[in-house]
């Protein structure tokens, strides 16, 4: 009885554990949130006994703690260049790496009560004194937003009437208030708030928007969150970022 009673007692205790080594934390651009939400649903659902943990928010925040020890087993970053970091650091495994989405930057307003904004030159019309964009340290939306800006000889002009966000989920949010007149977000997130907010230009003038992602070299669970970026080109993980607007 009581060898029985230690067996059951080591059973109980491993089942954590066990469960525990199954369970991946993926960090990943904000942009990305609704996204992976599905994704992640959808590897559990091919892969039993599988947990995935979203940690969403800016790709040069989600860097820094990735670069503190944070826990992480995958990253996906908005931007090649922070990507460019972690590898630089030794943050991310060698060879795990792949770009696995594309997406667009667009100008909106808020979807009622706007100043008609039709491009990016209407942003110096005096009636705009507010435009969201994100933090170009750290945001890479607000990074694109900045070279777009200098390519069309505004930001400096413009400089005055920034707020910058600390994601580019915030900078929707700060139009969909009404907050501000205008703000600089992906394609994909406008996509996902057109019932308060509206396109009204496809910005030009930045770099390729190219999505990344790669295992955490810190990782416990690299086999499994190796599978989980494999799982982002099967053709299942395609469809379900093309019906969020992500390109390829």
């Amino acid at each position: 009885m009581l060898l029985l009673r230690f067996a059951c007692l080591v059973i109980a205790v491993l089942m954590p554990l066990a469960g525990a080594a199954q369970e991946i934390t993926v960090s990943a651009a904000a942009s990305l949130t609704n996204a992976f939400k599905e994704l992640a649903q959808r590897f559990e659902a091919n892969t039993p006994g599988a947990t995935v943990r979203l940690n969403v928010g800016a790709s040069g925040s989600l860097y820094q703690q990735i670069s503190q020890g944070a826990p992480a087993d995958v990253f996906a970053s908005a931007d090649r260049v922070t990507m460019d970091r972690a590898a630089k650091e030794a943050l991310i495994v060698a060879g795990s790496r792949v770009d696995f989405a594309s997406n667009s930057l667009v100008l909106i307003e808020p979807l009622h009560g706007g100043v008609a904004i039709r491009s990016v030159q209407d942003l110096v019309r005096p009636e705009v004194k507010r435009i969201a964009i994100g933090k170009p340290a750290t945001v890479p939306a607000g990074r694109y937003t900045r070279q777009a800006l200098e390519s069309a000889a505004l930001w400096d002009n413009l400089g005055p009437r920034f707020v910058q966000a600390d994601s580019v989920r915030q900078v929707l949010d700060y139009v969909g208030r009404g907050e501000v007149e205008a703000g600089f977000v992906y394609a994909t997130d406008a996509a996902a708030m057109k019932d308060r907010v509206k396109v009204v230009a496809t910005v030009s003038g930045h770099e390729p928007i190219s999505y990344p992602i790669a295992v955490v070299a810190a990782s416990g669970r690299r086999e499994l969150a190796g599978r989980f970026v494999s799982f982002l080109s099967s053709a299942t993980a395609r469809e379900i970022l093309a019906r969020h607007g992500f390109g390829t």
